[in-house]
């Protein structure tokens, strides 16, 4: 890698402690060849140094959000690294040309965690947000860093997080969304302690229906609305009104007269969902104008820079778990709308405009891709290899930025995080320009990825899934396996970097996962296959069909074999042991039991009720009871451990509970793991991470059988 100047003290420090490392495991190395049967040891120690081990994990880094500057030359990113004292990821913007060059920090304090680059139209400047003091708050500001100068300014003094940043197309404004709290009418006015008496803390009031967000926990009644700032500094203005919610991406219009948003602007929002049209507001007077006004999800409005082209995403309202994003054009001309690629059985996202047309990202077949589109509907795949923006599980993922034809994009694959990736417009082919994890990873031996179809036993659907051998795999041996389900359940895994699956692998365990019938990415029929009915017979199918296609090439132990998932994977683990006793042991991670109480306690109630149930459950009790794996438990013996966080609102942990309980009144051997502080993201912070999949072996070790004799 190409390092400018100056570079990162920290990254410099932690480069020097590798290099150490290395030295002094080479020395041992050498000092243990001096002792007898020094052979014998020296390789044992040389073979364990080159797995992949849980501590590593903190010395990963992957590429995150970056942006192309208008001339295409060069392009910021964020460096996205874990730590081993703070435990947490930290984000530090950096920037390199698109040809490779000048690869340096992008600020002079480089140790300042910032995000979300944006280059000003003219290319002169860099907004971006970061934290900073405000009277002794630590508070996320947004940032504008002159690129000449390398002098950075503080644009605003806000109290809420800021978001959704959009640059003027004159570049003196900024437009940014921000929660605003809401103003409520308390039902009882807290009385005032007498001076020096300790009372409890004051009652909280709860009178919205969205009272609640995984992550934040109970959250106080607020709005989301479009401001804008001076970009030289100033007071932040609020455009939008109401007690609605406005989301970006934000789109300006070319006069600077009037910023597009999405919105749903109904009285009953907070009883609805998959509703939201196209606006805008103007600068001057705040006057809101609707723009679109189907049923359904109108979103990430995008003017391509003639002006005459507006570009959307656009989703119907039809009460179905999936619902795909199609791409729509408006001819503000003509005035006439219309489908672009309307025969693509495709779900598109993240709309861009450069001079040379429209851009868009899609998934397709377990990869995310980036697709150039002409007004005329020609379809032109770009780049096929995002993916790895995440380190635990290798869920389908990875954003891109295009500006003057040149595509920047985080580019995956099943041996290393997102690295930085881009494609030139004269060039071939895409090119990657970082290489953030060889000083780690080039050391490693890791298990190989490779791709598995197969018939589901169900009804013959074929379903695409992948599994990681061990590191140094020997043919001749048969290894335990584990098989690993995802969440959503509509999302998708693809061929790419999992932390969690790999230390499995290290642990010598195959390791199996599967895009079961439900999962994005193979069209709209295939995802609609679990429609009511997640978890069930037919997803559990498809997950012990690749199972025992796995089986049948001879390298797996039909005595070894274990299960394990999380969220959605969590609940396909808990129903698959209400079917069978097949598994050694099984994981299951803040799975959903009782489908009656998750729904009505969970931050995901609205959506999901209405999208993913043919009723409310006071009107459908006996459909909610049937798909929840608590239904279940008279049939289950697996030995079950459970993980969930405490502070999960999402799958609240009194699911976990349930299934505990259940599991230890009926003498089934059970354990629950509560993660303290955890939200539904369990493997949040790096330790955390190591703490699952060290629960994980450690569970499973309990009840592996001795390998077979060959």
């Amino acid at each position: 890698m190409q390092f400018g100047s100056p570079f990162v003290n920290s990254h410099r420090s932690r480069l020097v402690l590798r290099r150490l490392s290395v030295m002094i495991f080479s020395c041992l190395g050498l000092f243990l060849s001096l002792l007898p049967s020094s052979g014998v040891v020296q390789a044992e120690t040389k073979a364990r140094a080159e797995l992949f081990d849980p501590m590593d994990v903190f010395q990963l880094e992957y590429v995150g959000a970056m942006a192309v500057s208008p001339d295409g030359k060069t392009i910021v990113y964020e460096r996205v690294s874990n730590g081993l004292h703070c435990d947490c990821s930290r984000r530090i913007l950096w920037r390199i040309g698109a040809d490779g060059a000048n690869h340096e920090p992008l600020l002079a304090d480089a140790e300042l965690e910032a995000r979300s680059p944006l280059w000003s139209p003219s290319g002169d400047r860099i907004a971006y947000i970061a934290r900073t003091q405000i009277r002794g708050l630590q508070r996320r500001q947004i940032f504008v860093l002159n690129v000449a100068s390398g002098k950075t300014l503080r644009v605003t003094e806000v109290a809420e997080r800021p978001g959704d940043l959009a640059w003027s197309p004159d570049g003196t404004l900024l437009a940014f969304t921000m929660a605003t709290p809401r103003e409520v009418k308390p039902i009882v006015k807290p009385r005032k302690a007498p001076q020096g008496a300790r009372w409890a803390k004051s009652a909280k009031e709860v009178t919205s229906l969205r009272y609640q967000v995984d992550g934040s926990g109970i959250v106080a009644a607020a709005n989301r609305h479009i401001f804008v700032v001076p970009s030289i500094g100033g007071t932040a203005r609020r455009l939008s009104n109401d007690d609605f919610n406005h989301f970006g991406p934000l789109q300006w219009d070319a006069k600077n007269q009037s910023i597009l948003f999405s919105a749903d602007r109904h009285p009953e929002w907070e009883r609805r969902t998959m509703q939201r049209d196209l606006y805008s507001v103007q600068l001057a007077t705040g006057e809101i104008t609707q723009l679109t006004s189907a049923s359904g999800v109108e979103r990430n409005p995008r003017l391509s820079p003639d002006g005459r082209y507006l570009a959307y995403l656009a989703a119907p309202d039809n009460r179905k778990a999936y619902a795909p994003y199609s791409l729509q054009l408006l001819d503000r001309q003509s005035g006439q709308t219309k489908a672009l690629l309307p025969d693509r059985d495709l779900s598109f996202s993240n709309l861009l405009w450069d001079r040379s047309g429209l851009y868009a990202q899609y998934d397709e077949r377990g990869k995310r891709k980036v697709a150039k589109i002409s007004v005329r509907g020609k379809f032109q795949e770009k780049v096929g290899t995002l993916g790895s923006a995440s380190l635990g599980r290798p869920y389908l993922s990875g954003s891109y930025h295009v500006a003057n034809g040149t595509i920047a994009f985080q580019q995956g694959s099943p041996d290393r995080p997102a690295e930085l990736g881009v494609f030139a417009p004269r060039a071939q082919k895409p090119r990657q320009l970082t290489k953030l994890n060889e000083d780690i990873l080039a050391q490693k031996t890791l298990g190989t990825v490779t791709e598995i179809r197969y018939p589901s036993s169900h009804d013959g659907q074929e379903i695409q899934g992948w599994y990681i051998k061990p590191p140094q795999f020997d043919a001749s041996k048969q290894y335990p396996v584990v098989v690993e389900i995802h969440g959503g359940p509509h999302l998708a895994y693809g061929p790419f970097f999992s932390a969690e699956l790999q230390l499995l692998a290290a642990a010598g365990y195959v390791v199996f996962y599967d895009n079961y019938r439900g999962s994005t990415s193979y069209g709209t029929d295939f995802a609609l296959l679990l429609q009511y009915k997640y978890s069930s017979p037919d997803d559990f199918a498809d997950h012990v069909s690749g199972l025992d296609a796995l089986i049948a090439k001879g390298f797996v132990d039909p005595a070894n074999q274990f299960i394990a998932g999380g969220s959605a994977g969590g609940i396909g683990t808990a129903y698959a042991i209400g079917l069978t006793d097949r598994f050694n042991a099984a994981v299951a991670a803040k799975p959903v039991v009782n489908w009656i109480s998750k729904t009505l306690t969970a931050d995901s109630s609205v959506g999901q009720i209405h999208r993913q149930f043919p009723a409310p459950p006071w009107e459908a009790f006996e459909h909610y009871w049937q798909r929840s794996p608590l239904s279940l438990v008279g049939n289950m013996t697996t030995p079950t451990l459970l993980i969930t966080g405490e502070h999960d609102r999402r799958t609240p942990i009194s699911e976990t509970e349930q299934l505990y309980q259940a599991l230890r009144l009926k003498g089934v051997d059970s354990a629950m793991v509560r993660i303290p502080g955890a939200s539904h993201n369990i493997a949040g912070r790096p330790s955390r991470l190591v703490a699952k999949v060290d629960y994980i072996l450690a569970w499973f070790e309990r009840y592996k059988k001795a390998p077979p004799i060959r």
